[in-house]
């Protein structure tokens, strides 16, 4: 297997998170760990009409905007992604020289995923348009850059940004993204975050397409039903090793490699047998350098309907052959609901915890097994395991898919 290009390796030095589990990225493990679960009824708004009136809302949430500098409260999207973002760049120990620089950091970069950005300024901005007097501060909380303008004033990013929308594939094409800028030499470091929040009118069409549960979400589960979706936000700072290693900073793991393609096949159908979740994890892993059977845990985008998490199992299959049954799938999503846009960020976030603790967060909420979905999806609790090699996988509405590979360092 050989890399794209090997030029800088690529670790992770922090990690935040805002999820239904809890506020942080140790709320989030712990709760995982423990098998609870953060689906609750929406109360942020009036369920009446969606398929499911249960979701996974951050509860008890409460921003600061003056912490961030902030003279105003932004969108509540970016309010779960600043505070993701803080508690990374904490963690990595880089809050001084972010927050107190007066000078853009130009080897400092910043990729952020997300479904549908400010989504509840959108509400608010068709609220004003339906009475006739629209808002532009409204819509401009709205639009997807005003996430990344934040950023970068908040932090003094002046590095290499952007920001992608690829579905719910967004968050693991970003952490992709983000290793590239380094290994290539574009950026030293790249704070990296999925984000979205419950909107009606997300909910609304995601009803009408029927993806989501009337029921519950059941990864990989023969009585499942459909997705159930959830808001908050992941971050990740990765950084160059070098750069890291003069800074004596602790490393949670190596990104080995990444990529991304599409099913062209359907809105929101898996193409058959997989074939475009069977790709890009044999191009990630490819990316990485390694052979597939070297990989033993995988982080699944498991969503609990009917055919996809039959065509990732075969995908699985089809790329490690029987290694594959050696290996450890999980789907975090029973626990975490479906993040959206902040899935494969807080995704990618806990397979980094998992190579570093060297344990596995059981599949929660599965409840019967499929014989069409024979892996070893930790049912039984979480599991201590000696983790060389993991990847995470997302796909989309739309047919994107993306998958990074994460090696454990030392």
């Amino acid at each position: 297997m050989q890399q794209r290009y090997n030029h800088n390796q690529v670790v992770i030095t922090g990690l935040g998170a805002v999820t239904p589990l809890g506020i942080g990225k140790d709320a989030l493990w712990e709760g995982l760990l423990a098998g609870r679960r953060g689906l609750s009824n929406i109360t942020k708004f009036d369920p009446s009409g969606l398929r499911n009136e249960r979701a996974g809302q951050v509860n008890d949430w409460h921003f600061d905007a003056a912490q961030f500098a902030l003279d105003q409260q932004p969108d509540q999207a970016t309010q779960f992604l600043l505070t993701a973002l803080g508690e990374a760049v904490a963690d990595a120990d880089l809050t001084r020289q972010l927050t107190s620089s007066s000078e853009p950091q130009r080897d400092v970069g910043c990729i952020l995923g997300t479904n549908f950005g400010g989504s509840m300024s959108w509400e608010d901005y068709m609220a004003t348009l339906i009475a006739g007097e629209p808002s532009p501060a409204a819509f401009a909380d709205f639009t997807f850059h005003r996430a990344i303008d934040t950023v970068a004033a908040t932090l003094a990013v002046g590095g290499p940004s952007g920001q992608l929308s690829m579905a719910c594939a967004s968050g693991t094409a970003a952490i992709a993204y983000a290793s590239d800028l380094i290994r290539i030499g574009h950026a030293e470091v790249v704070l990296v975050a999925g984000y979205d929040a419950l909107a009606p009118s997300h909910l609304s069409g995601l009803s009408l397409l029927h993806t989501i549960s009337e029921d519950d979400l059941y990864p990989f589960s023969a009585n499942r039903s459909g997705t159930v979706f959830g808001e908050g936000a992941g971050a990740l700072v990765l950084e160059n090793s070098d750069h890291a290693r003069r800074r004596n900073i602790r490393c949670y793991c190596e990104v080995l490699g990444g990529a991304q393609n599409n099913n062209a096949y359907h809105l929101t159908a898996p193409d058959a047998g997989g074939a475009g979740m069977a790709k890009v994890l044999a191009n990630a892993i490819g990316d990485a350098g390694i052979h597939p059977d070297q990989v033993n845990h995988i982080n699944a985008h498991g969503t609990g309907t009917e055919y996809h998490d039959v065509a990732e199992t075969q995908a699985i299959k089809q790329v490690l052959g029987s290694a594959a049954y050696r290996a450890t799938v999980v789907s975090i999503k029973g626990a975490t609901l479906h993040l959206m846009g902040a899935a494969g960020a807080v995704e990618g976030l806990v397979t980094a915890l998992s190579i570093f603790h060297q344990t596995v967060p059981p599949t929660t909420n599965y409840a019967k097994p499929d014989p069409e979905c024979d892996l070893d999806y930790v049912m039984e609790g979480a599991r201590q395991q000696s983790i060389q090699h993991a990847a995470s996988i997302s796909a989309g509405i739309g047919g994107d898919n993306a998958c990074v590979v994460f090696a454990r360092t030392g």
